[in-house]
């Protein structure tokens, strides 16, 4: 995990970096399971000057990948939006979502993109409940940059020593991430 930790630090200071973060991004939003902190934050770590734009471009390329789900998820339901809810172990719960955005809808969208719960689950349910694209824009864009500009504000502000901290505890962080993302997949598949 120190390899993959310090070539994110190295890719940090590339040209590209933020178009690999862009794409990470957009793609967690409707298909990919690994969430773009993953990214993100030692981007920020190594540039904190540029935490503020890191977490804009995930913003703006997360809300865009939401949109590609939320379209997923209101025409392709049947097909690819099936194969990916089902992937996540939601197929026989999609319905009861669907109904609870009947009730819940902005709030289901702000809850659930601040957790670990994959977001990607978000934006195809609400294409297929036929949510308000406006209200789930807007929903999306108020969740995904507190999520992403709370990241990069306390990096930004405390960067040396959480970079430290990290540094020093890297495979225990690397675990509690890895079980965190899993306990996500987890209350999907048998609680919600």
């Amino acid at each position: 995990m120190k390899k993959l930790y310090d070539w994110t630090m190295r890719q940090a200071a590339s040209p590209k970096a933020g178009r690999w973060l862009g794409f990470i991004s957009f793609l967690e939003s409707s298909v990919f399971p690994i969430p773009p902190d993953v990214m993100l934050v030692p981007m920020c770590l190594a540039q904190r000057e540029r935490a503020f734009h890191y977490a804009l471009i995930c913003t703006i390329a997360s809300v865009i990948g939401g949109l590609f789900g939320y379209a997923i998820g209101y025409f392709l339901i049947e097909t690819l939006g099936d194969i990916i809810i089902r992937a996540y172990g939601y197929g026989d719960k999609l319905h009861a979502f669907q109904e609870a955005y009947q009730e819940w809808g902005v709030w289901i969208i702000l809850v659930k993109g601040l957790t670990p719960i994959p977001y990607k689950l978000v934006t195809i349910a609400s294409g297929a409940a036929h949510f308000s694209l406006l209200a789930f824009t807007l929903a999306s864009i108020v969740t995904r940059g507190l999520r992403f500009f709370l990241i990069a504000a306390l990096l930004w502000r405390f960067g040396p020593p959480i970079k430290e901290f990290i540094e020093k505890r890297l495979t225990i962080l690397t675990w509690i991430f890895f079980i965190g993302l899993i306990g996500g997949f987890v209350v999907v598949r048998f609680i919600l």
